[in-house]
Parts: structure tokens; C-alpha cells; sequence
């Protein structure tokens, strides 16, 4: 599973920032016939989904992450509501390729936010999410040692007087008895 460091390598948060943008790009075309309130809420809902995102990701728990992923994705759901909204207006059919593709970015955000957020409560590591490096090294060191406790007994001799201990069959992949 890769690791992240920062929000801006996150490919969700990069798909936030392209949905910002193709919605920018839209905005900014001088004949787009859309309301001033409308294109305020746009603008708005879309940036909402990468700053989320991003803030969240700065965030120290897993529930405070899962809190600004619910947003963000809130927030993808009110463009692709916004897009299905004017789907159909005369005016805006020669902006209907640009008008599907924001929804089909603000769906791909919502599905990637979906899939974080069910990984993170499935996941066994709740509470803070970044482990000092002390507390790294001492889990490291710790699994460290159970692997070298798990070769050894696998590789003992029959005459060894733990070859036929529980651990040792365990470690083996026997089964119990």
C-alpha cells in the first residue's frame, strides 16, 4: 500500500485539483449562459473538494480525516447535482461535452472518497495516524524479531527439543495436535 507524505501526491486530491480546473476552464468561456449565483456555487463546491481533501489529510486522527473526506465527497455530489441541474437547458448544449465531463470528474472523486473512507474504517489502526519515529522503531523492532522468532522455529531439526512444541508446528503450518 503506498504511503503519502503530502496531500499533493494523493491521486484523489489530484483529481479534485483537475475537476478545479476543468471547471475554471469552463467558467472563464464568455458565452457559458449561467447565472452569477450559479457560477459562485460551482466555483466554490469544486474547490471545496481538493481543500477538504487536503485538510483532512493534515489532520491528526483517522475520524477527523474521515469527517473532511465526507465533506469533500458532499461536496463532489453538490457539482454532479449542479451538472445533471442544467443538463438540459437549450442554451447549454454546445457546452455539453465540457458540462459531462466536470460530472464524470466530480464521480470519479466521489468514488475514489468512498473507497479511502471504507479502507479507513476497515482498517485494524485507529486514532493518530502518523507514528512518531520512536514508536516506529519500536514496531519495527518488534516485527523484526517475531520473523526471526518464526524462522527459527520453522527451521529446527526434529532432535530439537522444541520441534514438536505447538509453536513451533504453528510456525510450520501444521496443524494443532
Amino acid at each position: 500500500m503506498a504511503k503519502y507524505q503530502k496531500f499533493e501526491d494523493l491521486p484523489v486530491w489530484k483529481e479534485g485539483a483537475r475537476l478545479y480546473n476543468r471547471v475554471l476552464d469552463s467558467l472563464e468561456e464568455p458565452n457559458l449562459p449561467l447565472s452569477p449565483g450559479y457560477r459562485n456555487q460551482l466555483d466554490r463546491a469544486t474547490l471545496s473538494v481538493s481543500n477538504n481533501i487536503a485538510e483532512g489529510f493534515e489532520r491528526v486522527t483517522t475520524n477527523e480525516l474521515n469527517a473532511f473526506l465526507a465533506i469533500a465527497r458532499g461536496s463532489a455530489g453538490e457539482v454532479r447535482s449542479m451538472m445533471a441541474v442544467v443538463q438540459d437547458r437549450p442554451r447549454l448544449k454546445p457546452h455539453l461535452r465540457r458540462l459531462q465531463e466536470i460530472r464524470s470528474l466530480a464521480e470519479s472523486c466521489a468514488r475514489q472518497l468512498t473507497a479511502w473512507t471504507t479502507s479507513n474504517d476497515s482498517s485494524p489502526v485507529q486514532g493518530k495516524r502518523h507514528l512518531t519515529g520512536e514508536v516506529k522503531e519500536r514496531r519495527e523492532a518488534a516485527e523484526k524479531a517475531q520473523n526471526f522468532r518464526l524462522s527459527f522455529l520453522r527451521d529446527l531439526k526434529p532432535a530439537h527439543p522444541l520441534f514438536n512444541s505447538a509453536e513451533a508446528r504453528a510456525a510450520r503450518g501444521e496443524p494443532e495436535g
